[in-house]
C-alpha cells in the first residue's frame, strides 16, 4: 500500500515523480536491511545494491550516490578533463537544472546542439565536435544524452544507438544521463544494459519512477568508480550506514520496474484530455513515457495563473517555461487520480 501523496493529503500531486513516498513494503526493507559504514565499504547492502544496479546496466561496477546530479558530476569529471568540453543538448539537465556544478566542480566547458523534444541531432553533433587543433582551442572530450529527456517531455533518444556508434568510431566516450532510463527501456522494451553499456559513464536514478525516497547509481568500469568514488567523498558525498537507503533502492529495482508502463499510459490519458480541451497544446501521440508538456501559448492562460488555480482546486503541476507546464506521472498517483487531476486542468486551462 502506498503512503502517496494524493490519499494522504487530499492532494493529486503531478509536480514530478520525485514525489513519491516509500510503500509500507519498502519501509520494512529499510527497517531489516543489514548495515555497515559505507565509507569503509562495508555497508552490506549498499554493496548489494552497486553490484545489483551495474550488472543490470552492464558494467564491471557501481557506486551509490545520494542525488542524480552527483552521479552526473562524478561520470562527466571522469569523461572531461579541467578545461575539457562535453557536448550536449541545450535543455538537457546536466546544463539546465544541476545549478552549474560541472564548471564549479569540474572545471568542465559545455557546448549543446538544440533539437525538438531534447533529441540527438548527428548533423549537428558532428559540427560541434572539436578535434585537438593544439593550444588554442578547446577539444572535445565527451558527449552526453539525456534518456528519456526530462524537459523534452520524457522523450526516448531513438537514435541512440547510431550515435555511441559513431563516437565509437571517432574514440570518444559517452556518457548517459540515465535519470529514467528504465522509463526509456519499459516504453520501447529494450534493457537497460542496452543502453547503458554503450556508454562509459552512466548514471540512473532510483527516486524517480521507481519510487526510492532517495538515491542514484554511476556505473562504470571498476578503475572509473574507484576514482568516482574518491571524488565522491571529497565532494563530501560520504555517507556511513547508507543501507537503509541502499535498501529501498533494491526494493524499487526488484518491484517497481515493470509498473512503469502503468505511469506512460496515465501520462497518455492526461494529454488526450488536455488536447481535447485546448487543441494543439500537447499532442499525445508524442507523449511516450510518464511526462507530459502542455504548451499555453494560445491559450489566453498564463503558467502562474494555472498553477495557481490547480493547487486551489487540489492539483499540483508546475511550471517549464515562458508558456510550458509539466505533469509527472508517478506509482502515487492511480490512474483515477490522473484522469481527475485532467479533467480539473481542462477545465482551468479552458477558462
Amino acid at each position: 500500500m502506498s503512503l502517496g501523496t494524493s490519499s494522504a493529503t487530499g492532494v493529486i500531486d503531478l509536480r514530478s515523480d520525485t514525489v513519491t513516498r516509500p510503500s509500507a513494503e519498502m519501509l520494512a526493507a529499510m527497517t531489516s536491511a543489514p548495515l555497515g559504514d559505507d565509507v569503509y565499504g562495508e555497508d552490506p547492502t549498499v554493496n548489494a545494491l552497486e553490484e545489483r544496479v551495474a550488472g543490470l546496466l552492464g558494467h564491471e561496477a557501481g557506486l551509490f550516490t545520494v542525488t542524480g546530479s552527483l552521479a552526473n558530476v562524478l561520470g562527466v569529471r571522469a569523461l572531461v578533463p579541467r578545461g575539457g568540453e562535453v557536448l550536449c543538448e541545450a535543455s538537457a539537465h546536466i546544463v539546465r537544472a544541476e545549478l552549474g556544478s560541472h564548471a564549479v566542480s569540474g572545471g568542465v566547458t559545455t557546448r549543446t546542439w538544440s533539437a525538438p523534444s531534447g533529441q540527438i541531432d548527428l548533423e549537428q553533433i558532428r559540427t560541434l565536435i572539436a578535434p585537438d587543433l593544439g593550444p588554442y582551442f578547446v577539444q572535445t572530450s565527451a558527449v552526453s544524452v539525456e534518456n528519456t529527456h526530462n524537459f523534452g517531455g520524457g522523450a526516448v533518444q531513438h537514435l541512440f544507438d547510431t550515435l555511441a556508434d559513431e563516437l565509437d568510431a571517432r574514440g570518444l566516450p559517452l556518457h548517459l544521463d540515465g535519470a529514467r532510463l528504465w522509463n526509456a527501456a519499459v516504453a520501447t522494451g529494450r534493457t537497460v544494459a542496452s543502453y547503458a553499456s554503450r556508454a562509459a559513464a552512466a548514471s540512473v536514478c532510483l527516486s524517480k519512477g521507481l519510487g526510492a525516497p532517495v538515491g542514484s547509481v554511476l556505473v562504470g568500469s571498476a578503475e572509473l568508480i574507484r576514482e568516482a568514488r574518491v571524488w565522491r567523498k571529497r565532494l563530501g558525498g560520504g555517507w556511513r550506514q547508507a543501507g537503509v537507503l541502499a535498501a529501498a533502492g533494491l526494493y524499487a529495482v526488484e518491484h517497481n520496474v515493470e509498473r512503469l508502463a502503468e505511469d506512460h499510459a496515465n501520462a497518455r490519458v492526461v494529454a488526450e484530455v488536455l488536447a481535447d480541451a485546448a487543441p494543439g497544446s500537447v499532442k499525445p501521440d508524442q507523449v511516450e513515457t510518464n511526462i507530459v508538456v502542455v504548451d499555453l501559448a494560445g491559450t489566453g492562460r498564463t503558467v502562474p495563473e494555472v498553477v495557481a488555480e490547480a493547487r486551489d482546486a487540489g492539483v499540483l503541476v508546475g511550471g517549464v517555461g515562458a508558456t510550458q507546464l509539466r505533469i509527472v506521472t508517478h506509482l502515487d498517483a492511480s490512474a483515477a487520480d490522473c484522469h481527475s487531476a485532467a479533467a480539473t486542468l481542462a477545465r482551468i486551462i479552458a477558462g
